[in-house]
């Protein structure tokens, strides 16, 4: 009897444990399932990004700016195209607009290999040399006029950091040596001049021969706003581009030198917010949280680091990266747009939708998604280019509005000009277009 009993014990315990391990496999495997699906939705959709803004970018934004805004008159590109498709073709020409059409146009070149883009980069590069490059004091005039003469000859930090940009740019994608030696050459004339080698970093403006001068040109509110956070993302972005073609241990101390600056000095340690603008000494002078520039930050940081390959410095920066998207997205809507700004001091929000924080936020975006595999930065990118796409690409002449209200009304800014080139979106859809394709 006592043998039975214990028989029946033992099938009974055989059964559930068959029971218990055929559980555990099924609960592993719908768990693989959805693993597995949740991967297959992530590049599907990512799939669908890219050929959405692949698209945009081949039929509106490239055609765009190769067809409006090539000066066949007095060489290079008009500098003024109004919301109302005007052409101002006596208005200056800024070294920042042309600047960033060469990085498109040549970035462009060299991800889809089109000879029309080749041919606009070519014509940009040659229009720089010809008149924006200053021969005798070194650096780059902030603006020629329309003839090409000098106008604003003064030396902005802010416009001889995308020279080297689009310079540096042009040579990865041409071997065009010409470009390579004189994006050297604003590189030294830079680094002489500019850098602050008291505080660290690098002052904003200088007259033509490089004596500081405390014009005030990109937001600044009083002459203590002596360092901006703007200005030192553009130059550790153009520093990338130079060290990705010139592996110099300089470029690379300088360029570790300004993401450690922003590690230090301009990341707010409490909000992971950027600080605007800072004295001299690096204390705030600014209550001002931008949510565009929070999230370009936080994957043009993570590029710098990731390019100079230390993998202690790369892991300080993904953790800080990370944080940044979180902290832009305070700004994030629920339509999927990204606002502009907040005034902490009087608390009033800028709820422009300007066109470039969109782009950034679509980058930024996915950067946070592929260094975490959070689908909630999938959703926040997707998300506002959906937005984009319905109230910012204008489908009826091309280009893209600069911004849009709250409401969904196009603003009346320009539609190219100064401030309004095709590097933001252009280069977002070419973020997108390689990201996706070495998946």
């Amino acid at each position: 009897m006592k043998a039975e009993t214990n028989l029946k014990l033992i099938r009974i315990m055989t059964k559930y444990f068959f029971i218990a391990i055929i559980v555990m496999i099924s609960t592993n495997f719908i768990a693989a399932v959805g693993g597995d699906s949740q991967n297959v939705d992530a590049k599907l959709r990512l799939n669908q990004l890219k050929t959405e803004v692949s698209v945009n970018l081949r039929q509106n934004i490239l055609p765009y700016w190769s067809t409006k805004m090539v000066d066949n008159h007095n060489g290079g590109f008009y500098g003024r195209i109004n919301g109302s498709e005007q052409v101002f073709p006596d208005e200056d020409k800024g070294g920042i607009l042309n600047a960033r059409i060469l990085w498109t146009f040549s970035s462009a070149y060299r991800v889809l290999k089109d000879t029309t883009c080749l041919h606009l980069a070519t014509r940009a590069k040659d229009y720089i040399m010809a008149h924006f490059i200053d021969k005798q004091y070194g650096g780059v005039y902030r603006t020629v006029k329309s003839n090409g003469e000098p106008s604003d000859t003064r030396k902005q930090s802010y416009t001889q950091s995308f020279f080297i940009y689009g310079l540096a740019e042009y040579y990865r994608a041409t071997g065009d040596t010409d470009a390579l030696k004189v994006a050297k050459e604003i590189f030294e004339s830079f680094e002489k001049y500019a850098r602050d080698k008291e505080s660290n970093g690098y002052f904003e403006v200088f007259t033509r021969d490089w004596q500081r001068s405390h014009d005030r040109l990109i937001g600044e509110k009083t002459t203590n706003d002596e360092k901006t956070m703007n200005t030192h993302l553009h130059i550790l972005e153009a520093y990338t581009n130079l060290y990705r073609i010139w592996p110099d241990k300089r470029v690379a101390d300088r360029l570790r030198n300004l993401v450690e600056i922003f590690l230090d000095r301009i990341i707010d340690k409490k909000t992971s917010h950027l600080i605007c603008f800072m004295d001299k000494n690096w204390n705030s002078t600014s209550t001002i949280n931008s949510y565009g520039h929070d999230i370009e930050s936080s994957w043009l940081l993570y590029e710098a680091a990731y390019l100079l390959g230390d993998t202690t410095l790369i892991a300080r920066v993904r953790e800080t990266s990370i944080k940044i998207a979180n902290a832009a997205s305070e700004g994030l809507q629920p339509d999927g747009s990204l606002i502009y700004e907040k005034d902490l001091s009087t608390g009033r929000v800028n709820t422009e939708r300007s066109w470039w924080p969109q782009a950034e936020a679509i980058v930024g975006y996915i950067n946070a998604y592929e260094l975490t595999k959070n689908v909630k930065y999938l959703d926040n990118s997707i998300n506002c280019w959906n937005y984009t796409k319905k109230h910012l690409v204008d489908n009826k002449s091309g280009g893209w509005f600069s911004s849009v209200s709250e409401s969904g009304a196009v603003g009346r800014g320009d539609k190219a000009g100064f401030w309004i080139c095709p590097y933001h979106n252009g280069r977002m859809c070419l973020e997108i277009i390689e990201r996706v394709s070495i998946k």
